[in-house]
């Protein structure tokens, strides 16, 4: 007879999650717990969740409602189920069919300011995080950008694709999972002004990008600085979202 697989991990006591729930928002009360249990290390990636059967026996709930919290951990990345072993909390998060944070920064793009004053503030820092932790693979990857992007110009082909890569190429060199989150999500939201700013100044972002990976290549932080810095002014007039009321 074929034995059951086994979990690597001893699955988290159901007890530690808390006593039994009321009946309003349960699957969301079960999310808190987890995030609670997760922030005071009572919970760890890598660790199975108790399964179905002992969630709904020690927290008081029908399954429903653990099935219904289940599949949205999955949907934000946190959590992996394994046929025949369990869930389990992933060591590193998963790429989110619902990212809730893109979500909140999608419906407040149409405050210009607001996405100007976060992309000054966080593209020079993941810049010079890049910059300390990019390899030799990351480096090429950030010149072969610089190098379409100056192509797609000489042939008139040029695209908010080939600015974004460049972007995108700096954020991967930072190596770190956070950062390349949020990244992402920004570059989302300001690639239509990127389109505007690839059919209007393309010569000017070529320069930009130019400078920028000079100064980082170099390991000048005042000059990347400088440098992202003047690419700022371009930024300014090229969003295209509506400004707050």
């Amino acid at each position: 007879m074929r034995t059951k697989p086994q979990p690597a991990v001893t699955p988290m006591e159901p007890t530690r999650f808390g006593g039994s729930m009321e009946r309003s928002s349960i699957a969301f009360q079960i999310l808190e717990r987890i995030k609670t249990a997760l922030i005071r290390g009572q919970l760890k990636p890598g660790d199975y969740l108790p399964s179905e059967t002992e969630l709904t026996q020690s927290l008081g709930i029908g399954k429903s409602s653990v099935r219904e919290a289940i599949k949205m951990l999955q949907a934000i990345g946190i959590v992996e189920v394994r046929r025949g072993q369990g869930t389990i909390i992933r060591r590193e998060p998963g790429t989110p069919l619902v990212d809730p944070m893109a979500f909140g920064m999608i419906l407040a793009r149409g405050m210009t300011r607001d996405v100007l004053e976060f992309r000054q503030m966080f593209e020079p820092a993941y810049t010079l995080q890049a910059m300390a932790n990019a390899t030799p693979e990351d480096h090429a990857s950030i010149r072969h950008a610089i190098t379409a992007l100056a192509a797609a110009i000489a042939n008139g082909e040029q695209t908010s694709r080939h600015d974004v890569s460049f972007h995108r190429a700096v954020l991967r060199a930072t190596h770190n999972p956070m950062t390349i989150r949020v990244g992402e999500t920004l570059i989302e939201l300001i690639e239509a002004a990127l389109e505007t700013s690839m059919q209007t100044l393309p010569e000017t972002a070529l320069k930009d990008h130019q400078a920028i990976y000079a100064a980082f290549q170099a390991g000048d932080t005042n000059g990347v600085l400088a440098a992202i810095e003047e690419s700022s002014k371009s930024w300014e007039t090229n969003l295209t979202y509506p400004d707050d009321p």
